[in-house]
């Protein structure tokens, strides 16, 4: 009796995990939903976000475990970017105070766009620049921040008294040219 189990034992089927797709979903089932996650992804890159939001949401509904995590993500990103295109500010100085809600929360180059876009409008808004000093020295970029807290000082000298208060500049402490530009009249 006992070689008879033995004997049927290697006569099964086995098939090995890797071949069986997580959820119990049929490999066509899980090549279809990555297509459609595919095709979803290339309508955020082509900037058609409500489009890509209704896919998403969609393909969330019976996604395979191995998406899901990443639906989420392009969801909230669709939703982000919808929001914001449909911000509107009645002054560049409300403008300025969302890109530096921007750049509070971390988002670095959302912030950076905003500050732009304020600049593009207002050249001369020296607390646009001051700001952009702000994100290069936070984001690492010293030369760019040099040379937008020098221009914000130049349009107002009352950035180069804030400058010196601000933790924010941290990183450029140690930095000689920083130092020149804060306290020029210390040779």
């Amino acid at each position: 009796m006992m070689q008879e189990v033995r004997s049927a034992a290697p006569s099964r089927k086995k098939t090995p995990l890797a071949a069986v797709p997580a959820g119990g979903l049929t490999a066509a089932a899980l090549a279809a939903a990555v297509q459609h996650y595919e095709s979803a992804v290339q309508l955020v890159q082509s900037g058609k976000y409500e489009k890509a939001l209704a896919a998403f949401e969609k393909l969330l509904a019976t996604a395979p475990p191995q998406l899901t995590e990443r639906c989420k993500m392009y969801i909230a990103t669709c939703n982000r970017q919808l929001a914001e295109s449909r911000l509107s500010f009645q002054t560049p100085e409300e403008h300025y105070d969302y890109a530096v809600s921007q750049l509070n929360t971390g988002y670095y180059e959302e912030a950076r766009e905003h500050f732009g876009r304020i600049l593009e409008d207002h050249p001369h808004a020296d607390y646009a620049l001051y700001g952009l000093a702000l994100l290069d020295s936070i984001t690492g970029r010293s030369q760019d921040c040099l040379a937008n807290l020098a221009r914000a000082i130049e349009l107002n000298p009352k950035n180069r008294l804030q400058a010196r208060a601000d933790n924010d500049f941290q990183s450029m402490v140690d930095d000689p040219r920083f130092t020149e530009l804060l306290y020029p009249e210390i040779p």
